[in-house]
């Protein structure tokens, strides 16, 4: 890969604008490609969160997780649990628990695919020491400029 700068003038390069860059490629990536199977990125994360759970969830804590994901918050995330419950792609008993459809898990493991998929694209010759480098040294940009973050 050819990079933007040489060493030199990348290491004066500013974090902002290329942590920036970067969430807007993946993002933009991220959405196209589930907008193409049908869905929307807050869509996928209600799904892989009944899909995936350990226990049942509520839809309040399912939204009360998500709502704070690239800043959708909660008017988003009811709605996108609204949609994909009257899609038949989950269910909401009277005390607000969550449950996958067949239909919803059969999608489920469609999406699933397509994100394994991303996941590998946006991998491509990066190693999981550069990986996990990466995210620690972005952390503690967080932490260093008094920012808070947390994924579940």
């Amino acid at each position: 890969m050819e990079y933007s700068h040489s060493d030199t003038d990348l290491i004066k390069q500013p974090i902002g604008y290329w942590s920036w860059a970067a969430y807007k490629a993946v993002i933009a990536r991220t959405r196209a490609a589930l907008a193409g199977i049908g869905t929307t990125q807050p869509q996928w994360w209600v799904l892989a969160q009944v899909a995936s759970a350990d226990h049942v969830k509520t839809r309040e804590e399912v939204s009360r997780l998500l709502r704070n994901y690239l800043d959708v918050g909660p008017e988003t995330m009811e709605s996108e649990i609204d949609t994909i419950t009257a899609q038949g792609w989950i269910t909401e008993d009277a005390e607000g628990c969550l449950g996958i459809t067949a239909e919803g898990r059969a999608f489920f493991d469609k999406a699933a695919a397509l994100q394994d998929g991303l996941w590998a694209e946006r991998h491509t010759d990066i190693s999981d020491e550069e990986y996990l480098t990466t995210l620690k040294v972005l952390q503690r940009f967080i932490h260093n400029t008094g920012g808070r973050a947390w994924h579940h």
